[in-house]
C-alpha cells in the first residue's frame, strides 16, 4: 500500500463539477493499493500518515504531525501509484489491485483515518476526478507499508 502525502495549505477534489471533498491546511493523501494488501497494511499506512511529522513547530522545525498541526486530510485513490515504471515508455499496471479490492482497502483505510477523530474527506474511487491543491512547501513524501 502507497500513500503520497502532500502538505497542503488547502485541497479539493471535484466529480463531474461538484466537490465532493475539500479540507483547508492539511493532508493530501494520494492512496495507491496493491496486490495483497490487506486491512492491517491499510492500519500501518494510515498510523505513518497520520503520525508522520512533516508540520512545523513554533521553532520552525517539522515535529507535528498533522492532527498536532489541527489539519484535515483529503483522501484520493490513485491507482497510477502501484504503477511499473522500469522497462519502457509505458506504465504496467500488473501490480495493482483488483478494482474491488483496490476499493475495499480504500475504504477501509478512510474509515480507519476517521476513527481517529481527525477531520476525513475523500474523493470517488474510480470516478474521473479533478484535485486541486495549493502545496505547502513544497512537501512532498513517498510512504510505503
Amino acid at each position: 500500500m502507497i500513500a503520497l502525502i502532500q502538505r497542503v495549505s488547502e485541497a479539493s477534489v471535484t466529480v463531474d463539477g461538484l466537490v465532493t471533498g475539500a479540507i483547508g491546511k492539511g493532508l493530501l493523501v494520494l492512496l495507491g493499493v496493491e496486490k495483497g494488501d490487506d486491512e492491517a497494511k491499510a492500519k500501518r499506512l494510515r498510523e505513518k500518515v497520520l503520525g508522520y511529522r512533516v508540520f512545523e513547530d513554533e521553532e520552525g522545525k517539522m515535529n507535528l504531525n498533522v492532527q498536532q498541526a489541527g489539519g484535515s486530510v483529503l483522501v484520493v485513490s490513485q491507482f497510477t501509484l502501484a504503477a511499473d515504471t522500469k522497462k519502457g515508455m509505458r506504465p504496467g499496471f500488473s501490480n495493482g489491485a483488483a478494482p474491488q479490492d483496490a476499493e475495499k482497502m480504500y475504504e477501509y483505510f478512510v474509515d480507519c483515518c476517521k476513527e481517529t477523530g481527525i477531520k476525513t474527506e475523500t474523493g470517488i474511487f474510480a470516478a474521473d476526478m479533478k484535485v486541486a491543491l495549493l502545496n505547502d512547501g513544497p512537501v512532498t513524501f513517498w510512504l510505503q507499508v
